[in-house]
């Protein structure tokens, strides 16, 4: 085995958002160098990691030039410079998730191919080049629009119920969907080593803000029947096997009106749908992403008590320099700690922190999740 702990061993990721901070944690724990490449100079991760580089992911150029001064290369946000990771990757620099899986994943439509090759369950869907396409098509409504790349936090999804509807739409490569009729929006985080050793989270069960289109709670575990479970966790290793997927992969479902799981998108990284892990689980998914990048034994996934996260964003009338108002009232609640993410700056709907309550009793931490969620303000 490498020696990664307290050596010359850089870990460079791209991307110093609040997975790279969450993840920072884990890498200070293990004493791991760790360099980061991020777009703001003020990135949540500019001043606690090792090495920060400020630069564009986006550009072929930084990104090689980045690879060259680590020793493995991660990632924390999928939309990176594809062709810089193949090259790097020829030239020995070990890059996980692999470029190969960075590259179909990136892209919805490609991904959506995917799943289909390999028999993986997902909704109906059609791609188009262009809106201008999409627009003389025979399409029955409603449907779903996505943007086929740089899509995030709900921007680049649309449900489309009438013509008018796609007026506004950006003229991009875009895919849609069926609008699939659903009970649960699940997902199961997967964790696969180089070895092949592979461990599945517990399912989680996410409920979404009606407007914005963002995750407001996640709940583990999801208050679903066990079959239903079980069968998602099954989906989910066959998603990432099917990829040999290294590193730690998001696999977002639905769990339809006649209980039939179908696999909505995946995220190759840690995700949001497994920040309760921190408290609630004997490995937390970042320490699980490098235990998988590093090819160091798997940790148990299991979860030591149920736990629900709150996403703390701010709050709709509200930009400028953040304030976060009656934190003090949500510490004095037993099992609940907050998560606040670095970002000096607020604005509706961007994502600041979040917030985990852990407690026996599943019911009675939703209850407590409701209360924080309606007690603390992410203002200005």
């Amino acid at each position: 085995m490498k020696n990664y702990f307290s050596s010359n061993f850089k870990l460079g990721v791209l991307g110093g958002g609040q997975l790279g901070r969450m993840l920072l944690t884990e890498t200070q724990k293990f004493d791991i160098y760790t360099v980061i490449l991020d777009g703001a100079k003020n990135a949540p991760c500019a001043d606690i990691c090792n090495e920060f580089h400020q630069g564009d992911l986006l550009d072929y150029q930084t990104v090689y030039d980045f690879g060259k001064k680590v020793d493995l290369l991660t990632i924390e946000i999928e939309h990176v410079n594809i062709d810089a990771l193949f090259d790097l990757e020829k030239e020995g620099l070990t890059v996980y998730p692999q470029a190969s899986v960075l590259k179909i994943i990136q892209h919805k439509g490609r991904q959506k191919d995917f799943f289909v090759e390999n028999n993986i369950p997902t909704s109906s869907y059609k791609r188009f080049n262009t809106v201008e396409e999409l627009k003389i098509s025979e399409l029955e409504f409603p449907y779903v629009w996505k943007t086929a790349q740089f899509g995030y936090d709900g921007t680049g999804v649309s449900i489309i119920r009438s013509k008018a509807d796609l007026e506004n739409l950006p003229d991009v490569d875009c895919i849609v969907e069926d609008l699939i009729p659903f009970k649960n929006e699940l997902a199961v985080i997967v964790a696969r080593n180089e070895s092949g050793e592979i461990k599945t989270y517990p399912v989680v069960e996410m409920e979404f803000h009606p407007t914005a289109n963002q995750v407001e709670y996640v709940i583990c575990p999801a208050r679903i029947d066990s079959a239903i479970a079980k069968e998602a966790q099954e989906i989910a290793l066959k998603v990432a096997n099917a990829f040999q997927f290294v590193g730690l992969l998001a696999v977002e479902m639905f769990q339809t009106e006649n209980d039939k799981i179908l696999v909505n998108e995946v995220a190759p990284r840690t995700h949001n749908s497994g920040h309760y892990s921190i408290e609630a689980s004997y490995t937390s998914q970042f320490e699980q992403h490098l235990r998988a990048i590093l090819n160091l034994p798997l940790g148990n996934p299991e979860s030591k008590v149920a736990g629900i996260m709150v996403n703390l964003v701010g709050e709709e009338g509200f930009s400028g320099e953040v304030i976060y108002q009656n934190i003090e009232e949500i510490l004095k609640i037993d099992g609940v700690t907050p998560h606040i993410y670095g970002k000096k700056e607020t604005r509706p709907f961007r994502k600041m922190g979040h917030v985990t309550i852990v407690n026996k009793d599943i019911a009675e931490a939703r209850k407590i999740a409701e209360k924080v969620k309606k007690t603390i303000r992410v203002v200005s």
